[in-house]
């Protein structure tokens, strides 16, 4: 559906675009995931037609059109700040784009009564956008930019300025559109929960390259970089030699102490990073016999993050984990206390260095 071939770009010396290559599939829910400043808007406009790269091509739909003028791609574009017409209300900001392709009347208020039907808005059409909150004017601009049915749905950062309560009313009601509407979305974030719950898959963007491709799965626990490992807050990243292959698990040795990881194509010998995220922790006074992973150590330090708190454990490697509120009660877990970390051998991903 859209293919971004090594295109490279630059824009005022401050964001550029270097040798992207993207693929992404007709009716996909395509997240670019990455930090502020990592070229993600840039990339979006060039696919726009907004700018028209330095370097490389844009194809849509098997037909190139690097150098096609944005009005020709049937492609909405949703920017952060929605952009709203301050002079229109509500209904003729949604039907705006169907009457510059020169849709008549009956067509233009059928197509929007859709929309304003689909989105949940009917109390706002007659509304004046500059009395609409931030998840209205959301609705109201998303509605707009689906009206002419685009080929291809571009989002840039379409949540950032709304509170969590509306984001994940509008998260859920974004997937329900795109089911309904069967466009080709690609929506750009900085959020890692976004890209966890919206996408089918993401292209994570660090300093105007794709790193990685893949499923939220993939990115979120099979990073195949460390620098990726701490983007998606993979506490756990250690250093490490293979030490002995069995035929269902991998021993590498840390030097302090030694974990079973997955065998896949290991060799013995090889100097390789293990990661382990957080949350596949457990932590326990003691250990339940059957782990495969059971390290014991001394907490060092407990980190609050409001409903749970990073515990960070010393067992001769330092061990980060995801403990709830409740389970620290339980466990009257301490700094200088004991504590067992206990993980399974598949919760742990390997790389090679």
């Amino acid at each position: 559906m859209i293919s971004i071939e090594r295109v490279s770009h630059d824009w005022g010396g401050i964001f550029s675009l270097k040798d992207v290559s993207l693929s992404v599939k007709d009716g996909e829910y395509f997240v670019i995931l990455g930090p502020t400043g990592s070229g993600k808007t840039l990339l979006l406009e060039v696919i726009a037609g907004i700018y028209h790269p330095r370097e490389g091509r844009i194809v849509l739909q098997g037909e190139d059109v690097t150098q096609l003028a944005p009005e020709r791609r049937n492609i909405g574009f949703l920017y952060q700040d929605y952009n709203l017409f301050p002079h229109y209300d509500v209904m003729k900001n949604i039907s705006y784009g169907l009457a510059v392709r020169g849709v008549g009347k009956e067509g233009r208020l059928e197509r929007s009564r859709e929309l304003v039907a689909s989105l949940s808005i009917g109390h706002l059409v007659s509304r004046d956008v500059t009395t609409l909150s931030g998840g209205e004017q959301q609705k109201v601009a998303l509605a707009r930019a689906l009206a002419p049915r685009p080929r291809i749905l571009l989002l840039d950062e379409p949540f950032s300025a709304l509170d969590e309560n509306t984001k994940a009313a509008l998260v859920r009601e974004m997937k329900e559109v795109h089911r309904r509407e069967r466009v080709t979305v690609v929506h750009v974030t900085h959020s890692q929960e976004e890209a966890m719950v919206m996408a089918d898959r993401i292209g994570v963007m660090m300093d105007g390259r794709i790193v990685q491709v893949g499923t939220p799965e993939e990115i979120f626990y099979r990073p195949q970089s460390t620098e990726l490992a701490s983007f998606v807050k993979i506490e756990n990243v250690w250093s490490g030699v293979v030490a002995r292959l069995e035929e269902d698990a991998a021993t590498v040795d840390l030097g302090a102490v030694m974990l079973h990881v997955p065998p896949d194509t290991l060799a013995v010998g090889e100097t390789v990073r293990v990661m382990l995220r957080p949350e596949d922790v457990v932590v326990g006074s003691s250990s339940p016999g059957s782990a495969r992973n059971t390290l014991f150590g001394v907490v060092t330090d407990i980190e609050p993050r409001g409903f749970y708190s990073l515990v960070r454990i010393d067992c001769g490697v330092l061990v980060t984990a995801t403990v709830t509120k409740r389970s620290l009660e339980l466990l009257s877990l301490t700094v200088g206390a004991s504590a067992s970390a206990i993980f399974k051998m598949t919760a742990l991903h390997v790389i090679r260095q």
